[in-house]
C-alpha cells in the first residue's frame, strides 16, 4: 500500500554504477510477466495468489535457480514466494528485495476496463496491480532473470520475497521471519518496491523522489462503555453513550508529545523551502530547532502535516444502543491511532484507558506491529540517488516517513533496515491505487529495469574480479 507524502529534496552523491539498457526481448520478457500476473485475481476475494506464486517459482527454477534457492509458503489460502540469488557470502550481508503479490478487490462492474486485464492506453498501464504492486513484482523478476542469464556473479546474496497478503493481515510476511527466517541468511538490508517514488509536476516533469525510511503503526483500539440500561421513560445519571461521548471528548481534546527522528528532519529541511508561507516557516523552524512547539502547533493545524510531528488518535466508528425506547447497555467506538516510529502500541493504549476514565474499557484490536526509523545510510543514499538521477539528472532526493503501512514495517521489527525505493515516477492526479482504474505511466514501467539492475549492483555486487557487462 502506498500514501503519497509531498516531501522535497535533499541532496546526496551520486553513485558510479551505469546500468546497461535492456534490450528489446528484457523489455518484452518484462512486459509478459506484468500480464500475466496481473491476469490473477491475487484479492482476497480472488484467491489466485498461490498460482503467482507457482507460476514466478516455474520461471525461476526454468532459468537455472537451485530448487533449494527456490521456495513457496502456502498459507492460508495465500502464499508467499522467496528467492536466492547467491553471490559471494564473505564479502558482505544478503540484500532482500520486497514486493507484494495480492490487490484489493476490484469490481469489474465499476471499472472502465477489465481490472485483471493489462491494457496499454495512453501512456499507461491500466489494471489492478498495476502500480500496486505487481509493477514490482514483475520489475524484481524480471531483473533477477536478466542478471542470471548475462552470468552475473553479486558479492552478496540477493534473496527476494514475494507476500502474499500485504493489502490485508501481513501473515505471509510474519510466518516467513517466524519460522523461516533461516531462507533469508545473514540480511543487511532491505529495499521495498512498494514504498517511496518520483513525484512528476501536472506537465509531467520530475520534481522530486522520496525515499521511504519510516513507516507509522496502524493500530485500531475499541472503547466500550457498559451499562444495566433500563427503560427510556426513566432515565439515568449514569448512561452508556454519555459515558462513551464523555470519553471522545477528552481524547478530542489531548496531543500526544511532539517527536522527530532524523527522517523527518530532513524531509522538514527540505519541505520548507518549497511549502513557503506560514507551514512552511514552521517547517524550517522545527528543522532547526526539533521539538518548538510554536512550529509544531502550526504544523499540527495542517492535516497534511500533524501526522509527521506527533502520534494521532481519531474516532471513526460508532454504534451503541439495542431500542429506541431502551437505555444503552453498550456503547462503542473505534479509536483509529497513527503511531510515531518507535513508539509501542501498549503506551498508546494506556494513554486513551486514562482519558477514558473507569467507565470505559480500551481493548487493543489485534496484534500491532511497530518499529523505528530505519537509518540514513549514505551507500543507500547514494545508490538511489544515482539510479534516479540516471533518469532524471539533478532532482532532489530526501528520507520520508510514510503514514501508511507496508511490509517492510515487518522486517523494520526484526531489525531489517528497510528502504523504500520504488521506480515509480507519478502524477498526483493520476494515483489511484486501491481504487478505480488503477494505473502506472509506461515508461515508469520500462525505467524500472534499469532502476532495478542499478540498486542491486551498486548495493550487492558484482563480486571481486568480475567485470561487468
Amino acid at each position: 500500500m502506498r500514501i503519497r507524502l509531498a516531501v522535497l529534496a535533499l541532496a546526496c552523491v551520486a553513485g558510479t554504477v551505469h546500468a546497461q539498457s535492456p534490450t528489446d526481448a528484457e523489455r518484452a520478457a518484462a512486459l509478459d510477466i506484468y500480464r500475466t500476473i496481473i491476469s490473477f485475481d491475487t484479492s482476497v476475494d480472488g484467491g489466485q495468489t498461490p498460482a503467482v506464486a507457482s507460476y514466478l517459482a516455474g520461471l525461476f527454477r526454468k532459468a537455472g535457480f537451485a530448487e533449494e534457492d527456490v521456495h513457496v509458503l502456502p498459507l492460508a489460502g495465500t502464499a508467499g514466494l522467496a528467492v536466492r540469488y547467491r553471490g559471494d557470502r564473505t564479502q558482505r550481508g544478503a540484500l532482500l528485495l520486497l514486493a507484494h503479490m495480492d490487490v484489493v478487490p476490484a469490481r469489474r462492474s465499476e471499472w472502465e476496463r477489465d481490472p485483471f486485464t493489462l491494457v496499454e492506453e495512453g501512456g499507461f498501464f491500466f489494471g489492478r496491480g498495476s502500480a500496486d504492486n505487481k509493477s514490482g513484482v514483475a520489475l524484481i523478476a524480471a531483473t533477477f532473470l536478466r542478471l542470471r542469464a548475462a552470468g552475473f556473479k553479486p558479492k552478496s546474496d540477493v534473496v527476494l520475497w514475494f507476500s502474499g497478503d500485504e493489502e490485508t493481515s501481513g501473515a505471509t510476511t510474519m510466518e516467513l521471519l517466524a519460522k523461516h527466517r533461516d531462507w533469508l541468511g545473514d540480511v543487511e538490508l532491505a529495499l521495498n518496491t512498494d514504498a517511496g517514488g518520483g513525484t512528476l509536476a501536472h506537465d509531467g516533469k520530475p520534481t522530486a523522489y522520496m525515499l521511504q525510511t519510516a513507516e507509522k503503526t496502524y493500530a485500531d483500539y475499541t472503547l466500550t462503555a457498559r451499562n444495566p440500561g433500563g427503560h427510556s421513560s426513566m432515565p439515568r445519571a449514569d448512561n452508556a453513550i454519555f459515558d462513551l461521548v464523555d470519553a471522545i471528548a477528552r481524547i478530542r481534546g489531548f496531543e500526544f508529545p511532539v517527536m522527530w527522528n532524523d527522517t523527518t528532519i530532513a524531509a522538514f529541511r527540505s519541505m520548507g523551502k518549497e511549502v513557503g508561507g506560514d507551514d512552511g516557516a514552521a517547517l524550517l523552524e522545527f528543522a532547526q530547532k526539533p521539538g518548538d512547539e510554536a512550529a509544531a502547533a502550526t504544523l499540527s493545524r495542517n492535516p497534511v502535516y500533524v501526522g509527521l510531528v506527533r502520534t494521532t488518535c481519531v474516532p471513526t466508528m460508532l454504534a451503541g444502543g439495542h431500542a429506541p425506547n431502551a437505555l444503552p447497555q453498550t456503547a462503542t467506538a473505534n479509536v483509529n491511532c497513527r503511531i510515531f516510529p518507535g513508539v509501542a502500541p501498549a503506551a498508546v493504549q494506556a494513554e486513551l484507558q486514562r482519558l477514558a476514565g473507569e467507565s470505559v474499557e480500551v481493548a487493543q484490536d489485534g496484534d500491532v506491529h511497530f518499529s523505528d526509523a530505519s537509518p540514513l545510510r549514505a551507500d543507500v543514499m547514494a545508490a538511489v540517488t544515482a539510479a534516479v538521477h540516471a533518469r532524471h539528472p539533478g532532482i532532489p532526493i530526501t528520507p520520508a516517513m510514510e503514514v501508511g503501512a507496508t511490509d517492510g514495517l515487518f522486517f523494520r521489527a526484526a531489525g531489517i533496515p528497510t528502504y523504500g525505493a520504488s521506480e515509480l515516477f507519478i502524477r498526483d492526479e493520476d494515483l489511484f491505487m486501491h481504487g478505480l482504474n488503477e494505473r502506472n505511466p509506461v515508461a515508469a514501467f520500462y525505467d524500472g529495469l534499469g532502476h532495478w539492475r542499478m540498486l542491486i549492483e551498486s548495493l550487492a555486487g558484482p563480486s571481486s574480479g568480475q567485470r561487468r557487462r
